[in-house]
């Protein structure tokens, strides 16, 4: 089975940034594309940023300048660097990953991001 493990969310102010981190239990090029969504109560989860096996990267037009994705192949893991933070950033914050192997998606618990003065 594959897990997927997120962490680094918490409570910062307007301004300021944050690292999430997802640790995938397989070795990440078992996975086609990585990916980090974003969802707050009421919403539907939307696509934040992802990045594919051959390190194409996509971003949300709302993150583009702030955020950044970026895959550490050697540890299964993929980060999110996160600056410039809004309190419409806040949500919680999910990894995915995409594999044809398997042929199915697979998704962390979420990491709680709040953005707040």
């Amino acid at each position: 089975q594959v897990q997927l493990v997120e962490s680094g969310g918490g409570l910062v102010q307007p301004g300021e940034s944050l690292r999430l981190s997802c640790v995938v239990s397989r070795n990440i090029f078992m996975f086609n594309v990585m990916g980090w969504h974003r969802q707050v109560p009421g919403k539907q989860r939307e696509l934040v940023a992802s990045i594919t096996s051959g390190g194409e990267i996509d971003y949300a037009d709302s993150v583009k300048g702030r955020f950044t994705i970026s895959r550490d192949n050697a540890k299964n893991t993929v980060l999110l660097q996160m600056m410039s933070l809004k309190p419409e950033d806040t949500a919680v914050y999910y990894c995915k990953a995409v594999s044809t192997i398997w042929g199915r998606d697979f998704w962390g618990q979420g990491t709680q991001v709040t953005v707040s003065s």
